[in-house]
């Protein structure tokens, strides 16, 4: 019934990465590495990470037709995903501009692009792939209206996954729809409105299943995450590993956890599968470049 096994709806961006020792304060200027560029976006990054863990996968994003579109484009076609639904034109490609400190945090602004220019329009146009769909995943790198029109789209029985970053308020259609709502704690508290939350993230799940979706995820990093649904609350730990750049790292273990749901495992088994993801993503430098293969996840 299903031509794929997960359809990502998202972001493609160009990330422009500099090492540094620092972030710097404002006002102040720092010297940092050399610039990177790397293929990156939420969508992209996820569609790329399933991918490379085997699922059928297809993106459906909007591109410049510029450099950054082509190195998007060609990143996409070499992890095996299915790039129909990628249109190009509008505007320049996004770009992400990151910072990565020693320890492997980083911080990223973003320069949505073309992303800002995927429409409801685009997405109704895409019907077809949508259909085809096992799991359709989301994130709030392109339009809000773009991912509510997705769940409008969705084919019976399939499943919606929204990862709400960079978080915002959420219309009542798509949280009802979310099956799970991955959430860190910035984007549960920002979903919650202030004085809402809870001090735990205990609160914070109860609180965003309250609201309407059938399951919550609230990652916890190197603590793992907390999985929530009508069955109960259940923690997962982390896996241990040296880290050396936490850029996509979300993604990653957005869009294991996605495709592993979609095979029919239960939330809390989908997730610990998607924490080994997420940790082996973060042993190796850049987004995409760092996600692993089922059989690195399994040596892992």
């Amino acid at each position: 019934m299903y031509d794929y096994d997960l359809l990502v709806v998202g972001s493609a961006n160009a990330d422009l990465v500099i090492g540094v020792e620092r972030r710097p304060a404002a006002g102040e200027t720092v010297l940092g590495s050399d610039l990177a560029v790397h293929p990156g976006g939420k969508g992209a990054n996820q569609a790329v990470a399933a991918a490379r863990l085997g699922a059928r996968t297809a993106l459906l994003a909007r591109v410049g037709d510029d450099a950054h579109g082509r190195l998007l484009l060609d990143s996409q076609r070499t992890a095996g995903v299915d790039t129909t639904g990628v249109l190009t034109g509008g505007a320049p490609t996004g770009v992400a501009l990151i910072t990565v400190d020693p320890s492997g945090d980083n911080s990223i602004v973003v320069s949505p692009g073309a992303n800002a220019r995927l429409t409801p329009e685009d997405v109704r146009a895409a019907a077809g792939l949508l259909t085809r769909a096992r799991v359709v995943s989301a994130q709030l790198e392109v339009p809000l209206e773009t991912g509510v029109e997705a769940v409008r789209q969705l084919a019976p029985g399939s499943r919606f996954v929204l990862n709400p970053s960079p978080p915002r308020p959420l219309p009542q259609e798509l949280l009802d729809a979310c099956d799970p709502l991955i959430v860190n704690e910035h984007e549960a508290r920002v979903i919650l409105g202030a004085g809402q939350a809870g001090s735990t993230p205990e609160d914070w799940a109860r609180a965003l299943l309250a609201r309407g979706p059938r399951s919550v995820v609230v990652t916890l990093g190197a603590e793992g995450a907390l999985v929530a649904s009508a069955e109960g609350l259940t923690r997962v730990p982390s896996v241990a590993v040296d880290a050396v750049d936490t850029t996509g790292a979300g993604d990653a273990f957005a869009a294991a956890l996605a495709w592993r749901l979609g095979t029919g495992v239960p939330l809390a088994e989908a997730a610990a599968y998607a924490a080994r993801v997420g940790a082996a993503a973060v042993t190796k430098p850049g987004a995409q470049e760092s996600y692993p293969t089922a059989a690195e996840v399994e040596a892992l």
